[in-house]
């Protein structure tokens, strides 16, 4: 074939190559059907030298579905998804799924047009962030009539199958740690919580525990936008100079606690002992900290390896048992910043 030829490649074209019907490469790329060692090898390397990718949509037809499962996550900039990503991608490599990513930014109404655009394509699974979705989005997940995964929480009830922390309960931990750590006037700084679901639950989870002792946020920060460090410092600095007499800080997230730790660093404060911080997700990227943060794991490797165990049990085996709630249990790290 002419090197400037820009058509479509072929199974004629790597029949031709292979020297083997067009039958045998079908079989061969399928992986179907008996055709020896020699032929498969002769066949995938002619494939692979034209640049050969299969037409999967034509496959498809037949099937109605194609090899991919779309994962529906709010953030890329957020350091918490892609190591769900990671843990998702590492169980679907070992089968014949391909994750495909969309991209919401925490917004419902974006979250439907991802999904409704990703299920035209008729994919094997979904496995989709949080619980709380539109009245439409919730509609076209029961209809789908393919196995959904809703990851990262476990405080509501799933579509169909669902993956994750109790964020109530997460907030509720790390409350029962700083009471006993003898920490009283405490301070709340996180992002504006309507569209984040997961940080309202663990601060509704945090505040009734401190009420239960009780025990109430003296004061609190929120912010709009992406994690950052220089966020962190600036809604610390904010609220210190508002309200001097805190002795401890509860952040939403790990990159704003970190944030909230350099500053104070620079600012001379004893730490944990004149104040104490917290953040959470045991992000490892902030393990160089000059102090460790007292955090909380969110077991978000292991969430996107279960939900992907259960998406390719459910193709591989329609019929197969598969867990309906998945609840792990995150820990407390308490670094130099929590007192024990």
């Amino acid at each position: 074939m002419a090197s400037d030829d820009t058509r479509p490649l072929t199974l004629r074209d790597v029949s031709e190559a292979s020297g083997v019907s067009e039958m045998t490469v079908s079989r061969v790329l399928r992986n179907r059907g008996d055709v020896s060692s020699a032929t498969r090898e002769r066949v995938l390397t002619a494939a692979k030298t034209l640049g050969y990718v299969p037409n999967k949509i034509a496959g498809a037809l037949a099937s109605q579905r194609v090899n991919l499962v779309a994962v529906i996550i709010p953030s890329l900039r957020n350091m918490v998804f892609p190591e769900v990503m990671s843990g998702i991608s590492a169980v679907l490599e070992e089968t014949e799924l391909q994750p495909v990513v969309g991209v919401t930014d925490y917004l419902p109404e974006k979250e439907e047009r991802v999904l409704y655009e990703m299920l035209s394509w008729r994919p094997s699974g979904v496995i989709i962030a949080g619980l709380e979705h539109t009245d439409a989005s919730r509609a076209m997940l029961k209809a789908s009539g393919i196995p959904v995964v809703e990851i990262m929480d476990v405080d509501g009830t799933p579509i169909d199958s669902m993956v994750g922390i109790s964020h109530r309960r997460a907030g509720r931990k790390m409350a029962e740690a700083i009471l006993k750590a003898g920490y009283q006037r405490i301070g709340f700084l996180g992002t504006k919580m309507p569209l984040d679901h997961r940080a309202r639950k663990r601060f509704e989870g945090f505040t009734g525990a401190l009420a239960k002792s009780g025990v109430e946020v003296a004061d609190q920060e929120f912010y709009s936008g992406g994690s950052a460090l220089a966020k962190g410092r600036e809604m610390t600095e904010t609220l210190l100079k508002r309200d001097p007499e805190l002795d401890f800080l509860y952040y939403s997230n790990d990159m704003i606690a970190a944030g909230g730790l350099l500053s104070l660093l620079e600012k001379g404060v004893d730490i944990p002992n004149q104040i104490g911080l917290a953040g959470f997700n045991g992000v490892e990227l902030l393990e160089g900290l000059p102090r460790q943060l007292a955090t909380m794991d969110a077991c978000r490797t292991e969430i996107g390896e279960k939900a992907a165990e259960i998406i390719a049990e459910r193709v591989n085996s329609p019929e197969a048992e598969t867990p309906k709630v998945v609840e792990l249990t995150p820990k407390i790290t308490y670094g130099d910043t929590l007192r024990r």
